[in-house]
């Protein structure tokens, strides 16, 4: 197996690892944040995160022979971002959290699960995902205004990036950052040194109530499978790999059950970095390309220890300079996902409707904008077609 790897898989996983986790870390660092994290939870949430999608990628990898990437839930992340602390804290996001991960190990067990998923209209779905995403991608502009010496750097460097190739934007925009913490901002470099290999880990007991299964752990469930999963299988096969959607389910599940008692948000299997590795770039041969997705997932076990390295010196960001980077990486998402949502001209209605309300961040009953969203688009949806079946 061994004799398969090459220079071209170690450099492309290496590079993959770097873009997924540049690109990303600041949204998950931010939605750990908003369900009330402290700073010691959010580095425990951040390294078992990062370690679980490092330790699924590798074994994903080398049991299918394919490209399988792996990645934490970005959509999810922003999602918990745009949603309301639950009224438990911390402790009660981490049930929300155990409870996602069920979700998915189920989908993985009983295929009536995933073709219910699969039922959602896709306009509805990506109305949802877009909802979700919006108000993290007002952040680059808010900071904009708030901190314009901070941001302009970071966004200049986003620019720069997208005029090269867009793979390289968030990683320009990240180290802009950097530069803005060590040359502009007040930070304690040094601090980061008594750190180590190891955050100092904080575990609290999780807390499941109904309320937040509806409000965090299904809307969770539903942009995970519809941002992540559902485009991830797409990706492999368009590449012509086989794909068993089911034990990729219960594998990328089972790791999120096994990473959400300690605050981490689900892993799931990845479209942008698979997109990087099933390609040339990652050798010639495709039936060799599976060790650039295993390369990448021992990147992501080595990242993981930089975790509290990493959180250290983000806390010390000016308030809306960390989330104007998590809004930047975002932008592709959201224009990807409105294209999506309004590209059926007979059908308009229903996902505006699902886009407004889980933009809104509404609360009803107790219950997120992100389910009512949904029950709201398919149920529009389902009422016109019942009215205009041509449509």
């Amino acid at each position: 197996m061994l004799k398969q790897l090459s220079i071209r898989a170690i450099s492309m996983g290496l590079l993959a690892a770097f873009v997924g986790y540049a690109a990303s870390f600041a949204i998950v660092v931010a939605g750990l944040t908003a369900m009330g994290a402290s700073a010691e939870e959010s580095a425990t949430g951040l390294f078992f995160a990062t370690i679980g999608m490092g330790i699924c990628g590798i074994w994903l990898a080398l049991t299918t022979r394919t490209p399988a990437a792996v990645a934490w839930s970005t959509p999810g992340a922003a999602f918990l971002v745009s949603t309301s602390a639950l009224p438990g804290g911390f402790q009660e996001a981490t049930g929300a959290f155990i409870l996602c991960a069920v979700l998915i190990v189920l989908t993985g067990f009983i295929p009536a699960m995933g073709r219910l998923v699969g039922a959602i209209p896709k306009p509805v779905a990506s109305a949802l995902l877009a909802g979700v995403l919006l108000n993290l991608c007002f952040a680059p502009a808010l900071a904009l205004g708030e901190i314009p010496l901070l941001v302009l750097p970071v966004l200049l460097a986003w620019l720069l990036g997208l005029t090269w190739h867009k793979l390289a934007a968030m990683p320009l925009a990240v180290a802009a950052f950097a530069a803005v913490l060590y040359f502009m901002v007040d930070t304690d470099v040094s601090a980061t040194h008594t750190i180590g290999l190891l955050p100092e880990f904080t575990f609290g007991t999780p807390m499941f109530t109904v309320s937040a299964f509806i409000s965090v752990s299904v809307p969770l469930y539903l942009v995970t499978m519809a941002g992540q999963n559902i485009p991830g299988f797409a990706l492999l096969e368009l590449n012509r790999y086989p794909v068993n959607r089911p034990p990729l389910l219960r594998n990328t599940g089972l790791i999120s059950l096994l990473i959400a008692p300690f605050g981490a948000v689900p892993v799931n299997m990845s479209a942008i970095t698979a997109a990087m590795m099933c390609g040339e770039d990652a050798g010639p041969d495709p039936d060799r390309r599976y060790w650039a997705a295993a390369v990448c997932g021992l990147a992501y076990v080595c990242l993981a220890f930089a975790s509290g390295n990493v959180l250290a010196l983000a806390n010390q960001a000016p308030a809306g300079l960390i989330t104007a980077v998590a809004g930047l990486a975002l932008i592709p998402a959201l224009v990807a996902s409105l294209s999506s949502a309004f590209g059926e001209p007979n059908q308009l209605e229903a996902p505006a409707l699902t886009f407004l309300i889980a933009a809104s961040g509404m609360t009803l009953l107790g219950v997120s904008a992100a389910f009512w969203g949904v029950v709201a688009g398919v149920t529009v949806w389902l009422f016109k077609r019942a009215r205009h079946p041509g449509n």
